[in-house]
């Protein structure tokens, strides 16, 4: 169950069909405390915070890169949430999400190849069109592409 107080900073399709090149959700206990950790450790732009969400911006000397950070409770309805427990190491709740790969594609070439589907592609509310692969190391991958947006 989503615990923000009013509106987001931006209707969550909008922004996730802004997402380029690849990116990453990481699922934290506590939003406000790895935003601090994000902001005062590494160094980088808090672009939105709230108690479910936020985007997280690094202008390094390669480019800008955007990542977020989700909170656990936000994820009760996602394949992961499951594997979410206190015994566990939280890297485990990591997803490597490639925007622009075709998730059905990539769902094709995972099974033919013997490799783990954790769920097969699919749209999702925030705008995006993905699939949950599992890599031979156990790295959760996510490839999307944009959906259409509504024009009703």
């Amino acid at each position: 169950m989503k615990q923000r107080d009013g509106e987001p900073w931006m209707p969550a399709d909008a922004y996730g069909r802004s997402l380029r090149g690849i990116g990453f959700n990481l699922l934290v206990r506590d939003i406000d405390q790895a935003a601090a950790f994000h902001r005062d450790v590494l160094a980088v732009e808090i672009v939105y915070a709230d108690a479910d969400f936020a985007a997280v911006r690094w202008a390094g000397p390669d480019g800008t890169f955007e990542w977020c950070l989700h909170a656990d409770h936000t994820y009760r309805d996602h394949p992961l949430f499951g594997s979410l427990n206190d015994e566990l190491t939280r890297g485990i709740g990591a997803e490597l999400r490639l925007y622009g790969r075709d998730p059905d594609d990539a769902e094709a070439a995972c099974r033919a190849h013997g490799h783990t589907v954790l769920a097969g592609a699919m749209d999702k509310p925030h705008g995006l069109r993905e699939a949950y692969l599992v890599d031979p190391d156990g790295y959760l991958w996510v490839p999307s592409v944009a959906t259409p947006a509504d024009t009703a």
